[in-house]
């Protein structure tokens, strides 16, 4: 029953391909920012687990997969069937422990030997295959891991912990320079140095998380969503008295902040 909805689920797709003039414009660079949206979509409804959500985000990617893989096939690059044995090819390929007869002590050596896997298919480094775009967090992250599975990483905590103290000091020396700076040429010299370091900060961080087994990005995207709850929670107290947030002042907002840091912990 799966396959002959998916197979119509296609047909349907490949219909609208024919016959609405909207989809018929669209290429694969056209929808790929919405590709993105979805999946970020995708992941919004994991972290409410709101999964009638979840079903339809999920329902939007798959037509995304699908849609691309339509147009795709309409300019003789790959069909679908050419897109499903691909993907389950690679599966069976990078499972040997599964579908052969490797044997393995642990999901960390899975993930050693799928890198291993990686380059015998033809990849010149270990750190091919993360993508160029990913946020830079989740990037730093993914480079990081990748390194650390060939024992290209550091042997303790305490020594990361020391690399995050020393990038900060450094970019303050940065700061302080900038600030000193007397000629023009030298201060953008030093903006652009301090923007390097501000990275080396951030990069230090992440390695840092990784050692702690806390996900940057998924850290980072709680801390946005707890500012916008606070931030609103002050324009809310605001507007209640019959005036807007640019008519306030920093001592108010501050007091709001706080009793919204309260409610929190209520």
């Amino acid at each position: 029953m799966t396959q002959i909805k998916f197979n119509e689920f296609v047909k349907i797709v490949k219909r609208l391909r024919k016959e609405c003039p909207w989809d018929r414009e669209q290429t694969n660079d056209s929808i790929k920012s919405a590709t993105i949206e979805e999946a970020y979509e995708v992941v919004e409804a994991i972290d409410k687990k709101d999964f009638d959500e979840l079903k339809k985000e999920l329902g939007d990617l798959l037509l995304h997969v699908v849609f691309h893989t339509v147009i795709a096939e309409e300019q003789n690059h790959f069909t679908m069937d050419d897109l499903i044995d691909s993907i389950q090819e690679k599966l069976i390929r990078r499972h040997p422990h599964v579908f052969g007869t490797t044997k393995v002590n642990g999901s960390e050596e899975v993930k050693k030997n799928w890198e291993k896997i990686k380059l015998k298919e033809g990849r010149e480094s270990i750190i091919d295959g993360v993508p160029t775009y990913l946020p830079a967090l989740q990037r730093a992250q993914r480079l990081q891991e990748k390194a650390a599975k060939v024992g290209f990483d550091w042997e303790n905590k305490d020594d990361v912990w020391k690399k995050v103290i020393e990038e900060i000091r450094e970019m303050h020396e940065i700061e302080e320079m900038k600030k000193h700076s007397e000629s023009k040429e030298k201060s953008q010299e030093l903006m652009k140095k301090l923007e390097e370091e501000v990275g080396d900060v951030f990069f230090a961080m992440v390695n840092y998380a990784r050692f702690l087994g806390v996900n940057p990005e998924e850290a980072l995207r709680i801390t946005n969503n707890k500012f916008v709850k606070r931030f609103q929670y002050i324009e809310d107290k605001i507007k209640a008295s019959g005036r807007s947030v640019s008519d306030s002042n920093l001592e108010e907002m501050d007091k709001f902040w706080n009793e919204s840091k309260s409610s929190d912990k209520s």
